[in-house]
């Protein structure tokens, strides 16, 4: 393909299609409800796969201190995404339109989030430059706004940062005062955009990347995607297999019972609530969400939060459902999974624990958090 650029570095392997796939089923798990539906992007990836060729993974270690690095990603309403569907050269704009600002070609790109569609769009971004992708992110999970990152924990400024959407238009935030600041800016012109829009943004020295990014997500995402597929293969428990990947816990069975959903300044925010059945009968259980699951509450007393992950999997096939896949009737399991050290600080409590989101308790710790 035209322009592409090939890297060289210690890699883990390559991303192949077969490997796309558990990726893609692996991701919306660690997606938490949030991400957008992977097959969106495991569709854009694939195509990008086969006229350019396997996406080389390489570890974030091998990464050159003075190397430039990217995130390319997607922002808005996971709702509005199912029906606004992107091609995947808006990624591709935002992230050319981002390495003109700076002045320099990126040596890799990585995934802002692993989780959902995000865990997708650098697969296809980096097939169409022609770099490698590192397996790394910088959540270890999904969140729903700009600044919910690990290098934000550094100090590292979202911007510049640019955004792509279907018709052509391309904007650069060349400068935030916080990325806080960056989440609003860039949020405000996502709606205007239609909702959706394609964006490449924390650009990282390989020095700072190794501080700040979460090591092996793009290896554990395939990992759970493996482990799902392998339990269909053989009639063993999907959700038994997912909490062994994940080192998770089962903390209700049920049906859903109510959704409330409503797509608002540009999230989808919502409540699920279930009727319990089996060892859960008796019980209800209700989920608050902003495109992401944050507080999942049983009869009052709050179970799982934020930043600890709660994912709602299909109760007989272990498939995630998304927040905009929730449907009344559907029988579910719901599972914790510890998340990563890195939010269990004071400074990452202060970004994406309960009290960022308003919710009035304080955080308890869900299992043993990921290294």
């Amino acid at each position: 393909m035209a322009g592409q650029r090939k890297r060289s570095g210690d890699s883990p392997g390559h991303i192949t299609r077969s490997g796309l796939e558990d990726i893609a089923l692996g991701a919306p798990i660690l997606a938490a409800g949030g991400g957008s539906d992977p097959h969106l992007g495991r569709l854009m990836a694939k195509n990008a796969i086969e006229r350019a060729g396997n996406v080389p993974v390489i570890s974030l270690e091998s990464v050159p201190d003075d190397a430039l690095v990217i995130a390319s990603a997607s922002m808005g309403a996971p709702t509005v995404r199912v029906e606004k569907i992107p091609s995947g050269e808006e990624a591709v704009r935002a992230f050319r339109a981002l390495e003109e600002s700076l002045g320099e070609e990126a040596y890799a790109t990585y995934s802002i989030e692993a989780g959902g569609m995000n865990s997708t769009i650098p697969i296809c971004t980096a097939a169409r430059v022609g770099i490698p992708l590192i397996d790394a992110d910088g959540m270890g999970r999904a969140f729903p706004e700009i600044q919910m990152v690990s290098p934000n924990l550094y100090g590292f400024p979202a911007t510049p940062m640019a955004l792509a959407d279907e018709k052509g238009n391309v904007l650069l935030i060349q400068e935030s005062c916080s990325n806080r600041w960056a989440e609003r800016i860039a949020r405000t012109a996502t709606i205007q955009m239609g909702g959706s829009a394609m964006i490449a943004l924390y650009p990282l020295r390989g020095r700072d990347a190794k501080r700040s990014l979460i090591p092996g997500s793009i290896g554990l995402v395939r990992r759970i995607g493996r482990r799902l597929r392998e339990a269909w293969a053989s009639n063993r428990d999907p959700i038994d297999a997912i909490l062994r990947a994940t080192r998770g816990s089962q903390v209700f069975r049920g049906t859903i019972s109510d959704v409330d959903r409503k797509t608002q300044d540009g999230f989808a925010r919502g409540v699920v609530r279930f009727t319990g059945t089996d060892q859960s009968k008796g019980t209800r259980l209700s989920i608050h969400f902003q495109n992401e699951n944050l507080v999942a509450e049983s009869d009052g007393e709050v179970v799982a939060s934020v930043p600890d992950l709660i994912a709602v999997l299909d109760a007989e096939t272990g498939t995630p459902f998304t927040t905009e896949r929730l449907r009344f009737g559907s029988r579910a399991v719901v599972i914790s999974i510890a998340c990563h050290r890195k939010w269990r600080t004071q400074k990452g409590l202060e970004v994406v624990g309960p009290g960022y989101f308003g919710y009035p308790f304080t955080y308890r710790p869900s299992g043993k958090a990921r290294d």
